[in-house]
């Protein structure tokens, strides 16, 4: 066996079950033997064979929601180490032919101008987030260090606000490009709950807006 083959394969491996547990965090659909599938598995669902060579077209998925199984997610791995125009276009019409507003594409390098561009356009009615293979080879939520983020649904909102008498320009912010924020998909204007261990406290509790 091949040692670059394989250490290529439990990267992908890697990225893939970040994926998996990042979709889980966001409240969709996710099995549990899609969450906890091992190497030997997922190498026969993505190779061909006795090639040791993820073919990224066979990691393409797509979850429901959760709370409404009728909004979905779909997630591509981009085939070219730099995505042109062409793969942003399949993708979305995939997307309007199966119904699916929101999606992630998770690419090797990065995306050309013109295909950022392209998904600009398609919004809002197709949204596009992005991802690079590289960020998600760990998933950050689980570092000891990063606290417990929760996003708090519209009614949650609007009681903290009401409870605390502020209004929503009174909140410490978050930026959607955050790696938590963009590890749970967060959108300005929703806030989220932010959990830290106190050692004097037990729990420290904030809340943030996001820009």
């Amino acid at each position: 066996m091949d040692s670059a083959e394989q250490q290529h394969l439990q990267r992908m491996y890697r990225i893939y079950q970040t994926v998996m547990q990042m979709c889980h965090d966001r409240h969709y659909i996710v099995t549990a033997d899609e969450l906890e599938q091992n190497l030997e598995t997922f190498r026969a669902k993505v190779c061909t064979g006795n090639d040791l060579t993820p073919v990224r077209e066979r990691m393409l998925c797509n979850f429901a929601y959760k709370d409404d199984p009728t909004k979905s997610i779909l997630v591509m791995f981009a085939t070219e180490v730099k995505v042109g125009v062409a793969p942003i276009r399949q993708m979305i019409e995939q997307m309007s032919t199966q119904s699916i507003q929101r999606g992630i594409i998770v690419v090797q390098d990065c995306l050309t101008s013109f295909a950022r561009s392209t998904l600009a356009e398609a919004m809002p009615q197709f949204i596009i987030e992005e991802f690079k293979e590289a960020e998600l080879l760990v998933n950050i939520t689980r570092h000891t260090l990063v606290p417990k983020h929760e996003v708090l649904s519209d009614d949650d909102k609007i009681a903290l606000l009401k409870q605390y008498k502020l209004k929503e320009a009174q909140l410490p912010r978050i930026h959607s490009t955050d790696p938590v924020a963009r590890y749970l998909g967060l959108r300005r204007g929703q806030v989220v709950r932010i959990t830290r261990q106190s050692e004097t406290a037990g729990r420290y509790i904030t809340y943030r807006l996001v820009l």
